[in-house]
Protein backbone atom coordinates (compact mmCIF):
# COMPACT_ATOMS: atom_id res chain seq x y z
CA UNK A 1 0.00 0.00 0.00
CA UNK A 2 1.51 3.35 -1.09
CA UNK A 3 1.33 5.70 1.98
CA UNK A 4 0.43 9.19 1.95
CA UNK A 5 3.06 11.64 1.75
CA UNK A 6 1.21 14.10 3.26
CA UNK A 7 1.03 17.27 1.12
CA UNK A 8 0.83 18.06 -2.70
CA UNK A 9 3.70 19.06 -5.30
CA UNK A 10 6.75 19.30 -4.28
CA UNK A 11 7.90 18.36 -0.43
CA UNK A 12 9.50 22.31 1.27
CA UNK A 13 13.06 20.76 1.76
CA UNK A 14 16.66 22.02 1.19
CA UNK A 15 16.54 25.51 -0.65
CA UNK A 16 13.08 25.51 -1.07
CA UNK A 17 12.61 25.71 2.89
CA UNK A 18 15.64 28.23 2.87
CA UNK A 19 14.43 30.38 0.54
CA UNK A 20 10.58 30.18 1.86
CA UNK A 21 11.59 31.12 5.53
CA UNK A 22 14.03 33.68 4.16
CA UNK A 23 10.99 35.54 2.22
CA UNK A 24 8.36 34.54 4.74
CA UNK A 25 10.08 36.79 7.52
CA UNK A 26 8.91 39.50 5.47
CA UNK A 27 5.94 38.98 7.01
CA UNK A 28 6.98 38.77 10.61
CA UNK A 29 4.89 42.72 11.77
CA UNK A 30 1.52 39.83 10.60
CA UNK A 31 3.70 37.31 12.96
CA UNK A 32 3.63 39.50 15.97
CA UNK A 33 -0.10 40.82 15.54
CA UNK A 34 -1.45 37.21 15.28
CA UNK A 35 0.38 35.90 17.98
CA UNK A 36 -0.87 38.77 20.20
CA UNK A 37 -4.03 38.18 19.44
CA UNK A 38 -4.33 34.48 20.00
CA UNK A 39 -2.72 35.48 23.33
CA UNK A 40 -4.77 38.29 24.39
CA UNK A 41 -7.30 35.22 24.46
CA UNK A 42 -5.40 32.42 25.47
CA UNK A 43 -5.18 31.59 29.29
CA UNK A 44 -1.71 31.14 30.80
CA UNK A 45 -0.65 27.18 30.95
CA UNK A 46 -2.26 26.83 27.66
CA UNK A 47 -1.54 23.55 25.60
CA UNK A 48 -1.12 25.00 21.77
CA UNK A 49 0.04 23.15 18.74
CA UNK A 50 1.18 24.85 15.52
CA UNK A 51 -0.02 22.63 12.39
CA UNK A 52 3.04 23.18 9.47
CA UNK A 53 4.45 26.39 11.17
CA UNK A 54 7.28 25.75 8.84
CA UNK A 55 10.24 28.62 10.17
CA UNK A 56 8.18 28.85 13.18
CA UNK A 57 7.56 31.92 13.38
CA UNK A 58 4.43 31.93 14.65
CA UNK A 59 5.30 29.86 17.49
CA UNK A 60 8.12 31.45 18.49
CA UNK A 61 5.80 34.76 18.86
CA UNK A 62 3.11 33.44 20.96
CA UNK A 63 6.05 31.72 23.71
CA UNK A 64 7.47 35.35 23.92
CA UNK A 65 3.98 36.14 25.06
CA UNK A 66 2.75 33.91 27.57
CA UNK A 67 3.59 31.18 29.96
CA UNK A 68 2.60 28.04 27.12
CA UNK A 69 3.70 24.70 26.20
CA UNK A 70 3.60 25.03 22.28
CA UNK A 71 4.32 22.36 19.71
CA UNK A 72 5.22 22.43 16.42
CA UNK A 73 4.68 20.19 13.58
CA UNK A 74 5.92 20.07 10.51
CA UNK A 75 6.16 17.35 7.31
CA UNK A 76 9.37 18.84 6.38
CA UNK A 77 11.92 17.89 7.84
CA UNK A 78 14.09 20.90 6.80
CA UNK A 79 11.63 22.78 8.60
CA UNK A 80 12.00 21.25 11.84
CA UNK A 81 15.73 22.18 11.71
CA UNK A 82 14.59 25.49 10.69
CA UNK A 83 12.26 26.28 13.47
CA UNK A 84 14.29 24.95 16.21
CA UNK A 85 17.47 26.93 15.37
CA UNK A 86 14.79 30.34 15.13
CA UNK A 87 13.90 28.88 18.45
CA UNK A 88 17.79 28.66 20.20
CA UNK A 89 18.09 32.25 18.42
CA UNK A 90 15.29 33.72 20.26
CA UNK A 91 15.67 32.10 24.01
CA UNK A 92 12.23 30.24 23.59
CA UNK A 93 11.25 26.98 24.41
CA UNK A 94 8.82 25.40 21.22
CA UNK A 95 8.72 21.67 20.82
CA UNK A 96 9.21 21.76 17.17
CA UNK A 97 8.95 17.97 15.42
CA UNK A 98 8.16 16.14 12.50
CA UNK A 99 4.81 14.29 11.53
CA UNK A 100 1.77 14.26 9.46
CA UNK A 101 -1.09 16.34 9.51
CA UNK A 102 -3.41 13.64 8.80
CA UNK A 103 -2.02 11.52 11.06
CA UNK A 104 -1.10 13.56 13.74
CA UNK A 105 1.34 11.76 16.73
CA UNK A 106 -0.90 13.18 19.83
CA UNK A 107 -3.18 11.18 22.19
CA UNK A 108 -6.72 12.64 22.50
CA UNK A 109 -7.35 15.87 24.42
CA UNK A 110 -4.08 17.17 24.40
CA UNK A 111 -4.34 20.77 23.13
CA UNK A 112 -6.36 23.84 24.29
CA UNK A 113 -5.85 25.49 20.76
CA UNK A 114 -4.67 24.30 17.30
CA UNK A 115 -3.13 27.29 14.50
CA UNK A 116 -2.18 26.55 11.10
CA UNK A 117 -1.54 29.50 8.81
CA UNK A 118 -1.20 29.22 5.08
CA UNK A 119 -0.77 25.52 4.89
CA UNK A 120 -4.36 23.77 5.00
CA UNK A 121 -4.28 24.17 1.03
CA UNK A 122 -1.40 22.02 0.31
CA UNK A 123 -2.54 18.85 2.52
CA UNK A 124 -3.04 16.06 0.75
CA UNK A 125 -6.05 14.68 2.82
CA UNK A 126 -7.46 18.63 4.04
CA UNK A 127 -10.67 16.41 5.60
CA UNK A 128 -8.43 13.50 7.49
CA UNK A 129 -6.39 16.87 9.23
CA UNK A 130 -9.45 18.83 10.58
CA UNK A 131 -10.69 15.52 11.88
CA UNK A 132 -7.04 15.09 13.70
CA UNK A 133 -7.31 18.58 14.95
CA UNK A 134 -10.27 17.71 16.61
CA UNK A 135 -9.61 14.50 17.85
CA UNK A 136 -6.55 16.48 19.53
CA UNK A 137 -8.32 19.41 21.30
CA UNK A 138 -9.27 19.05 24.61
CA UNK A 139 -13.12 20.24 24.82
CA UNK A 140 -13.69 23.21 24.61
CA UNK A 141 -10.80 23.65 22.80
CA UNK A 142 -10.51 25.83 19.41
CA UNK A 143 -8.89 25.26 16.07
CA UNK A 144 -7.97 28.16 13.88
CA UNK A 145 -7.12 27.76 10.03
CA UNK A 146 -5.99 30.96 7.85
CA UNK A 147 -5.61 30.48 4.51
CA UNK A 148 -5.62 32.44 1.14
CA UNK A 149 -9.16 32.43 -0.59
CA UNK A 150 -9.35 30.69 -4.05
CA UNK A 151 -11.72 34.19 -4.71
CA UNK A 152 -9.32 36.25 -4.30
CA UNK A 153 -8.42 38.25 -7.46
CA UNK A 154 -4.66 39.08 -8.83
CA UNK A 155 -5.12 42.70 -8.26
CA UNK A 156 -5.44 41.84 -4.78
CA UNK A 157 -2.20 39.44 -4.13
CA UNK A 158 -0.28 42.30 -6.28
CA UNK A 159 -1.14 44.63 -3.49
CA UNK A 160 0.06 41.81 -0.97
CA UNK A 161 2.90 41.15 -2.89
CA UNK A 162 3.80 44.93 -3.08
CA UNK A 163 2.80 45.50 0.79
CA UNK A 164 5.62 43.00 1.37
CA UNK A 165 8.22 45.04 -0.19
CA UNK A 166 9.72 42.01 -2.29
CA UNK A 167 12.56 42.36 -4.77
CA UNK A 168 11.32 42.73 -8.66
CA UNK A 169 12.61 39.35 -9.08
CA UNK A 170 10.77 37.89 -5.61
CA UNK A 171 7.74 39.92 -6.70
CA UNK A 172 7.59 38.58 -10.67
CA UNK A 173 7.91 35.05 -8.86
CA UNK A 174 5.55 35.29 -6.16
CA UNK A 175 3.03 36.17 -8.53
CA UNK A 176 4.04 33.06 -10.38
CA UNK A 177 3.40 30.82 -7.67
CA UNK A 178 0.14 32.13 -6.53
CA UNK A 179 -1.54 32.52 -9.78
CA UNK A 180 -0.02 28.51 -11.02
CA UNK A 181 0.50 26.67 -7.59
CA UNK A 182 -1.29 28.65 -4.18
CA UNK A 183 -4.82 29.74 -6.27
CA UNK A 184 -5.52 26.22 -7.41
CA UNK A 185 -4.90 24.88 -4.55
CA UNK A 186 -6.82 27.02 -2.74
CA UNK A 187 -10.66 26.29 -1.49
CA UNK A 188 -13.59 28.58 -1.87
CA UNK A 189 -15.51 29.22 0.63
CA UNK A 190 -18.72 26.58 -0.45
CA UNK A 191 -15.72 23.77 0.11
CA UNK A 192 -14.78 24.99 3.07
CA UNK A 193 -18.13 25.03 4.14
CA UNK A 194 -18.63 21.09 2.70
CA UNK A 195 -15.56 19.90 4.61
CA UNK A 196 -16.38 21.47 8.01
CA UNK A 197 -20.21 19.78 7.59
CA UNK A 198 -18.43 16.77 7.04
CA UNK A 199 -15.56 16.85 9.56
CA UNK A 200 -15.86 15.80 13.03
CA UNK A 201 -16.77 19.57 14.57
CA UNK A 202 -19.75 19.69 12.36
CA UNK A 203 -19.09 23.64 11.95
CA UNK A 204 -16.87 26.54 11.47
CA UNK A 205 -17.11 30.08 11.28
CA UNK A 206 -15.60 31.77 8.70
CA UNK A 207 -14.19 35.57 7.66
CA UNK A 208 -12.44 37.32 5.43
CA UNK A 209 -8.98 38.61 6.21
CA UNK A 210 -6.80 40.77 3.48
CA UNK A 211 -6.71 38.01 0.68
CA UNK A 212 -7.27 35.09 3.08
CA UNK A 213 -9.92 33.40 5.19
CA UNK A 214 -9.74 32.65 8.68
CA UNK A 215 -12.10 29.70 9.59
CA UNK A 216 -12.58 28.73 13.56
CA UNK A 217 -13.64 25.66 14.94
CA UNK A 218 -14.72 24.86 18.54
CA UNK A 219 -14.65 21.34 20.14
CA UNK A 220 -18.17 21.19 22.36
CA UNK A 221 -17.88 19.40 25.60
CA UNK A 222 -19.93 15.97 25.90
CA UNK A 223 -23.26 16.79 27.60
CA UNK A 224 -24.21 15.59 30.59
Amino acid sequence: MRRDKGYKGMGMEGRIATWYAKHTWKDIAAFRRLAERFAQDTPADSHILEVAPGPGYLSIELAKRGQYAITGLDISHAFVEIARANAHTAAVTVQFCHGNASAMPFADGTFDLIVCRAAFKNFSQPLAAIDEMHRVLKPGGRAVIIDLRKEASMQDINGYIQKAGYGWFDAWLMRIIFRFVLIPRAYTKEQVTQMAASSRFGRAAMHEVDIGCEIGFKKERASL
